[in-house]
């Protein structure tokens, strides 16, 4: 008989002993515990009783498959990827989800459904291209992996930057004139380019996806009984910067129109595109009386971003449009 193949995520109520020494008590989270490890939230429960998910993930430039889990943000999914591949961590630039293609409108934010497959984009070639500011916009827009590499998302046809050979969607901002970005936020690096003089020339060095063959998408499998399908990515895993991820329910109607309106008037203000940005801010609108409450609470969990009174009027405006179902 034909062996079934394994699910693409594995949902099993974690048993006493997992991930540790069988038989040996799990170490206490709390304070004076050994490990030391904060508490978890109220209402997030205990690691015993999570439910295990495991994710299929592939190298985009071609690879078997690999199987990662245990991650609660996008850094510790690029060290279990690292880890399945045996590569080093800071390889990973970037993951799509169901595309091994440089598709932005599939990359890997806060949240990867729960049959989606795992893409992988790991480094290719370096270059530096010398650009000249000639424009007061340089017209692209910026965001970053969530491991410290920020990288172009989006090249407004037309642009300084469409017209400068070389440069790519997918590309990583590696350093301006010799000055690193690496570990830089988005928001930091889209500054940084803003507040260059124009009429000034600077150096550009970049760095570019390990390129893919169309017809890699025939990959060998790594699982038994052939390929794994791609998922279609219901309910879906939250990763968050701090605390542990959490399973929720697909974004609701409103969420998603919320989310993507919000995330356009990041790029409209800031020139970034961040998914998860926006969605932490739709979360911490959605039931906002007026601005200026919206402000007090976008100043307790995002006051590095120093966002101009303006923007945050016009997110709490979006918030609303997207109650009432204005697109």
């Amino acid at each position: 008989r034909r062996k079934k193949p394994p699910p693409l995520v594995e949902n099993e109520e974690a048993t006493g002993g997992r991930g540790g020494t069988p038989g040996e008590p799990p170490s206490s989270g709390g304070p004076g515990g050994d490990g030391g490890v904060p508490p978890d939230p109220p209402g997030v429960p205990p690691p015993a009783l999570r439910p295990r998910l495991v994710f299929h993930t592939q190298l985009a430039h071609g690879s078997p498959t690999g199987r990662v889990e245990g991650f609660s943000n996008v850094r510790e999914l690029y060290g279990k990827i690292a880890e399945a591949f045996r590569i080093p961590p800071g390889e990973v630039m970037f993951c799509t989800l169901n595309t091994h293609k440089v598709d932005m409108e599939k990359l890997l934010g806060g949240q990867i459904g729960l049959e989606d497959f795992i893409f992988a984009h790991t480094k290719g070639r370096r270059k530096e291209v010398q650009v000249t500011k000639s424009e007061e916009a340089l017209g692209l827009t910026i965001t970053d992996n969530g491991a410290g590499y920020a990288f172009i998302k989006r090249i407004r046809e037309g642009s300084v930057i469409a017209r400068t050979p070389l440069i790519g969607v997918g590309d990583m901002l590696e350093a301006i004139d010799g000055r690193s970005l690496v570990g830089a936020r988005h928001y930091e690096v889209a500054k940084m380019l803003k507040e260059l003089p124009r009429g000034q020339s600077f150096a550009l060095q970049l760095t570019e996806p390990r390129k893919a063959f169309d017809m890699i998408s025939m990959r060998t499998p790594g699982g038994r009984g052939g390929a794994p399908q791609l998922g279609t990515g219901r309910g879906t895993l939250r990763l968050r910067s701090k605390g542990p991820a959490t399973l929720e329910e697909q974004p609701s109607a409103f969420e998603e129109r919320a989310v993507l309106k919000v995330d356009d008037l990041l790029e409209s203000y800031m020139g970034i595109r961040d998914s998860e940005l926006a969605a932490t801010m739709v979360e911490l609108g959605r039931d906002a009386r007026d601005p200026d409450a919206l402000a007090q609470a976008l100043d307790s969990q995002l006051g590095d971003f120093a966002f101009p009174d303006e923007f945050v009027f016009d997110v709490w405006g979006a918030i609303g449009d997207a109650k009432v179902g204005r697109c």
